[in-house]
């Protein structure tokens, strides 16, 4: 099928405030609340028929940017420049183009604009990566199709070759590739243990919610029956490996699989060498380093290109998130020693698409499956933004992906009743109804994706998705 051509009529950007039930600490960030945003988008066909889609994502302060001097409202600000910049630049285009096309031919010029304010890569993709996710929304629904469908057809019309931002990939056959996905109908939740979490059921603070939501760690595992876990680092070895040791305690007899995060906290190679040398010496964390299966951006983004890591990797798997703010960032790690990418809804789906495809082209020449991809969250939140990145991760043949929206946030509780409700019917496996409000299903450590691959859209199922637009603020 050739892929549709269309014009982008309208952008619409709203928010609604998201309180955290209980502090999510990363790095030297703890975030208490901050907006989600959520765009709406009006595309048109050469036959004047239209069609709406949408998209949401969390505005996460001290991530994109993480200069200490500036405010949470200042990053907010940040993001907010680029979803207005993106908006501008889709809706100026004169002529019809495919939903690949809209996101190539600005790509450049985006990236451009943001960095001539002084911004972060990471800023001036999220833009364009909700503006994508909610385009392709549209079309999916336009054409009837779901998103495992649609990327299987290639009705996003991915051409690497026309494009130049990904020449490594220039001879890799794509629609092939696209076509060969098969979404999965479960995933494991890989639960995050933050740098302010309670570990154990004595360690629950005073002024923790009396929800039914779980307040530690060991509540968490009881009662989702946890199997895989992201730990954060806060760059202490000492203070690293005395909390490891707690949390060992609590997992060990549950962890099928573990991840380190690191959140760029320590300074060099060098550093994070002499944590790992400890780690792996520390006998009561041999079971956990055992199923320790990477490690997340150990080091400051600006150093941790800037210097072969081979010899660290070849002891334990390197994964770069923060550094991954370019479409080249992924080639650049690889020569260094890194094997592992995150898959992040905030960095953009056709960014994920690539890095994936280059895992396979990668493996294909080494005849092993060294390089990976793997899905990460930043407190993604129940409704439209967790579906996506669901779907995505999915149709990519992940069996785990990090979560930690659900127990940071009180599921939809701050959503209107027929917004939960909507959501609800449209995806009954992935909800449930429990301590008063829709929430994420996560039985047996799983999450059931089975409505994902069915449903009409970019895992809507239908336009608007059941959002109830009119209870959020339109600031822009």
């Amino acid at each position: 099928m050739t892929p549709p051509r269309f014009h982008i009529d309208d952008i619409r950007l709203a928010e609604r405030d998201v309180a955290l039930r209980l502090p999510f600490r990363f790095g030297a960030a703890t975030v208490t609340a901050c907006p989600q945003v959520y765009v709406r988008v009006r595309i048109r066909f050469a036959d004047g028929r239209t069609a709406e889609g949408c998209a949401a994502e969390m505005m996460v302060p001290k991530w994109f940017d993480k200069n200490p001097t500036l405010t949470n409202e200042q990053n907010f600000e940040q993001l907010r420049f680029s979803l207005r910049d993106a908006r501008d630049a889709y809706c100026a285009e004169d002529d019809a183009q495919t939903a690949w096309t809209h996101f190539a031919s600005n790509h450049a010029a985006l990236q451009d604009s943001a960095r001539a304010k002084g911004l972060q890569a990471l800023v001036a993709g999220y833009g364009p990566a909700l503006i994508d996710r909610a385009v392709l929304d549209a079309l999916c629904l336009h054409m009837g199709a779901s998103f495992a469908a649609a990327m299987n057809a290639n009705l996003c019309g991915i051409d690497i070759a026309g494009s130049g931002l990904a020449d490594d990939l220039v001879g890799f056959d794509m629609p092939a590739y696209l076509a060969s996905r098969s979404p999965r109908d479960r995933i494991a939740a890989r639960h995050t243990v933050g740098l302010a979490d309670a570990i154990e059921d004595d360690d629950a603070l005073p002024e923790a919610p009396a929800d039914g939501l779980p307040a530690t760690l060991a509540a968490a595992v009881r009662r989702y029956a946890l199997t895989h876990f992201k730990l954060k680092l806060c760059g202490n070895i000492a203070q690293d490996i005395a909390r490891l040791e707690r949390i060992a305690r609590v997992i060990d007899g549950h962890a099928q699989l573990v991840t380190l995060d690191g959140n760029e906290q320590y300074a060099d190679a060098d550093d994070f060498t002499a944590f790992l040398d400890r780690m792996l010496s520390t006998p009561v964390l041999w079971k956990l380093a055992q199923r320790t299966v990477f490690v997340e951006q150990p080091l400051r983004r600006d150093a941790s290109l800037q210097r072969d890591i081979s010899a660290l990797g070849k002891r334990i798997p390197l994964l770069i998130d923060e550094s991954d703010a370019t479409l080249d960032a992924f080639v650049q790690a690889r020569a260094l020693g890194y094997t592992g990418v995150s898959s992040k809804s905030c960095k953009g789906f056709y960014k994920s698409v690539i890095n994936a495809a280059r895992c396979t082209q990668w493996n294909a020449a080494d005849r092993k499956p060294r390089h990976f991809i793997s899905g990460e969250d930043l407190t993604m939140q129940a409704g439209v933004g967790v579906q996506q990145d669901l779907a995505l991760v999915a149709w990519l043949g992940l069996s785990h992906v990090e979560r930690n929206g659900h127990h940071y946030v009180d599921g939809l509780a701050a959503a209107p009743e027929a917004e939960q409700q909507a959501l609800l019917a449209t995806h009954p496996g992935l909800y449930e109804l429990s301590d008063g409000a829709v929430r994420l299903a996560i039985r047996g450590g799983q999450l059931a994706l089975s409505s994902l691959a069915t449903a009409p859209g970019f895992a809507t199922g239908k336009p608007g998705a059941g959002i109830s637009w009119d209870a959020m603020r339109s600031v822009y």
